[in-house]
């Protein structure tokens, strides 16, 4: 594991507001085409917040093979690719108290040939690679107006608080898009506990420097860029 240190100046890439659960999994499928095998990202946000849509949406811009579900659980779930791209290696850290404890999970064994995406991964996953994508998922700032919001506050990034486990629908936000019978729902369409999702993108290292405007032009389709 490579040691994170300060970590790389962190490169904005993007801030964007994403109105439903299926715009979320075109956000997904639009990253996909720009990861490349050894790719790192991080996401972060509360309970509910719609990270697990937005995995879904790269798995199935990846091509793998699904279904992409939370691993909460399992901590870590390999997805290969149907169509000889890379691997979706899918973690998440919710259940990891340290950098030491995701070390034992071995999933830099994986990372210079699949892509890496860690749910709750702030704070224990940044040393795996040099360079990452931070992706923090927040709902709108209490008051904002429609093409002025920002990300919400540390609840965006923080670790969980006592008696906030996956599943259970608790957490700081309205209704989350994940869960049991979790679906695309009608392509483009809104469904149940649709709301409104601030996703913010931050490069952090050699290569998203180098892939900021690539990035902004790939998502810019994908809902109002903020």
């Amino acid at each position: 594991m490579i040691p994170a240190g300060g970590g790389p100046a962190p490169c904005p890439q993007a801030e964007i507001s994403i109105p439903t659960a299926a715009r979320m999994r075109s956000l997904g499928r639009r990253l996909a085409a720009l990861l490349r095998p050894g790719d790192l990202v991080v996401l972060n946000g509360p309970l509910g917040a719609g990270k697990t849509t937005l995995v879904q949406g790269i798995g199935d811009g990846l091509g793998v093979r699904g279904p992409v579900t939370s691993p909460t659980f399992v901590i870590a779930r390999i997805h290969p690719s149907l169509r000889g791209g890379p691997a979706l290696v899918h973690a998440d850290a919710y259940r990891l108290g340290s950098p030491a404890e995701v070390d034992d999970l071995d999933l830099d064994a994986d990372l210079d040939r699949s892509v890496t995406v860690v749910e709750w991964g702030g704070g224990l996953v940044e040393g795996l690679a040099p360079s990452w994508l931070d992706v923090t998922i927040s709902w709108p700032s209490p008051g904002a107006a429609a093409g002025q919001l920002t990300a919400a506050g540390p609840a965006a990034t923080g670790r969980p608080g006592p008696g906030d486990e996956p599943g259970t629908g608790r957490g700081p936000g309205p209704a989350g898009w994940s869960g049991p019978g979790d679906g695309p729902g009608p392509a483009g369409g809104s469904g149940p506990g649709d709301e409104p999702r601030v996703v913010r993108l931050t490069g952090r290292g050699g290569r998203w420097a180098a892939a900021a405007e690539s990035v902004h032009l790939a998502i810019s389709g994908a809902a109002e860029v903020l």
